[in-house]
């Protein structure tokens, strides 16, 4: 989480949990405890952020989405990208 947030892949990572995930997983349903991360970023910047994931993660298929955003707070909004900008506008 804070890696992605350092390299400006997100702007903001939510950590939710535990959370009891109930799942089928090689022809068994298997029960764990997990951890939920919501990552707030660009389209843009999707692929370089599940790349980061991907390398990062324990699992060998961890969940991964991606949830548009259809509208939201034009401050936030406009926090978002330049929190993610590759360089930081002035104030």
């Amino acid at each position: 989480a804070r890696e992605a947030v350092e390299r400006r892949l997100a702007a903001c990572v939510q950590i939710v949990g535990p959370v009891t995930s109930i799942y089928r997983w090689q022809g068994q349903v298997e029960t764990a405890q997990e951890w939920q991360l919501w990552m707030k970023t660009r389209q843009e910047l999707y692929c370089q952020l599940e790349q980061l994931i991907r390398q990062t993660h324990s699992y060998q298929t961890p969940e991964i989405l991606s949830v548009p955003i259809l509208s939201g707070l034009e401050a936030y909004l406009k926090w978002l990208d330049q929190s993610v900008a590759a360089e930081v506008p002035p104030p």
